[in-house]
């Protein structure tokens, strides 16, 4: 079995700041998973004794605590700091981005309008800086069903699709009288996107690594199945199942944002060998 890697794959620059703050803040605690990988995770608290709290409640006072890459909510970052003995801040700088547009647009009597998936860690945070009005949006259509003021400001979670972007700001110039947009996609995002649609549609069946959890990771494979409809998401080699490649002479491989070289390395050694 051939395979052919995308150009731009695997960790970003946030993610890579991250891990090294890790690496470097034995014995720390981590607000939430600093990535979603859940085996690039389980490898820091095994070799650095980097542990998760899911909430303030679980962190010791007097702790050594690393802020997650997402971000965490406004009010929950000011109480950490209060019981925290250090504060170790591994934020994106593409997450603090939207996040601080978000506080000034408020400031200024905008209606934030977030695109994004609501649940989401980092859509949470930036929301948490927007104010009472704002709203979280999935697409088109939960846009036609909000209220909407005369003045708005449009921002995007940093790992969703520019197109989806440009159709939702279209619908909204109709629906504004001013309106302000601030394209808060990272720069990685476009990169990683744009090479998984130019191997895809190059190869007879795409392979995409990275946790179920993540958002550009799933990003991607959508991205992946709209040119190569055999494309399938995998979080690491053990659940590569050689029939899905009968009759398959190239494999494409490409990995999300949060997804480490060494599972990537995995999963090309393992499919060369069906």
């Amino acid at each position: 079995m051939q395979v052919k890697l995308a150009e731009k794959r695997g960790f970003c620059f946030g993610v890579k700041r991250a891990i090294a703050i890790a690496e470097e803040s034995g014995g720390a605690i981590t607000f939430g998973e600093i990535i979603h990988n859940h085996r690039e995770t389980k490898r820091l608290e095994a070799a650095f004794g980097v542990k998760i709290a899911n909430n303030l409640a679980e962190i010791p006072h007097g702790a050594k605590v690393i802020i997650r890459t997402h971000g965490i909510e406004k009010h929950d970052r000011a109480a950490l700091i209060k019981s925290a003995a250090k504060v170790i801040d591994a934020t994106c700088p593409f997450v603090k981005k939207p996040q601080k547009i978000a506080e000034k647009m408020r400031s200024e009597g905008y209606q934030v309008i977030i695109f994004g998936d609501a649940k989401h860690p980092e859509v949470k945070g930036v929301l948490s800086y927007a104010g009472d009005r704002a709203i979280v949006i999935g697409g088109e259509e939960e846009l036609a069903r909000e209220r909407i003021y005369s003045r708005a400001a449009l921002i995007s979670q940093t790992t969703k699709q520019i197109d989806a972007f440009y159709r939702i700001t279209a619908a909204l110039v109709a629906r504004t009288n001013e309106l302000r947009v601030f394209n808060t996609i990272c720069n990685a995002t476009f990169e990683n996107q744009n090479a998984t649609r130019r191997l895809a549609d190059s190869v007879d069946i795409m392979i995409v690594v990275g946790g179920k959890n993540s958002s550009n990771t799933k990003q991607l494979h959508k991205i992946a199945l709209d040119f190569c409809a055999d494309s399938y998401l995998i979080e690491d080699a053990a659940e590569l199942d050689s029939a899905i490649f009968a009759g398959k002479r190239l494999c494409g491989v490409t990995a999300g944002a949060s997804t480490p070289d060494w599972i990537i390395s995995e999963v090309v050694s393992k499919i060369e060998n069906f």
